[in-house]
């Protein structure tokens, strides 16, 4: 399955670029998510902000995967597209989502309640 609309793999591999140039110095961007993905049988999320520009399998983003302990890194986005959870289920995009604060806060909030909740 598809995670991505192709504007939302163009935002997000445009943001991965502009990461990329200042990656490692204190002017990394703090993006707003651009995605949501969840798994509809299970409690793993994640709030994705960029595609790495160089291999576009890795996502970077806020990972929650429903043991308390949500973190700000990356993920492959081939084994979230290849996953079948319980009922043959794979992870989704949530299509109501829109971003309203920026990925730190929204992991500061995790990291409090020990879950994404956005």
């Amino acid at each position: 399955m598809k995670l991505f609309t192709k504007a939302q793999h163009a935002k997000l591999t445009a943001n991965g670029l502009k990461q990329a140039i200042v990656k490692g110095t204190d002017q990394e961007h703090d993006f707003f998510p651009v995605v949501k993905l969840f798994d509809p049988c299970g409690g793993s999320t994640w709030l994705v902000t960029e595609i790495d520009p160089e291999d576009h399998s890795i996502g970077f983003g806020l990972c929650d995967l429903g043991m308390g302990e949500p973190e700000i890194g990356s993920f492959s986005i081939t084994e979230l597209e290849d996953y079948s959870g319980l009922l043959g289920l794979g992870i989704e995009r949530d299509l109501h989502f829109t971003a309203t604060k920026r990925l730190s806060t929204y992991a500061k909030e995790a990291r409090a309640k020990g879950r994404i909740e956005a």
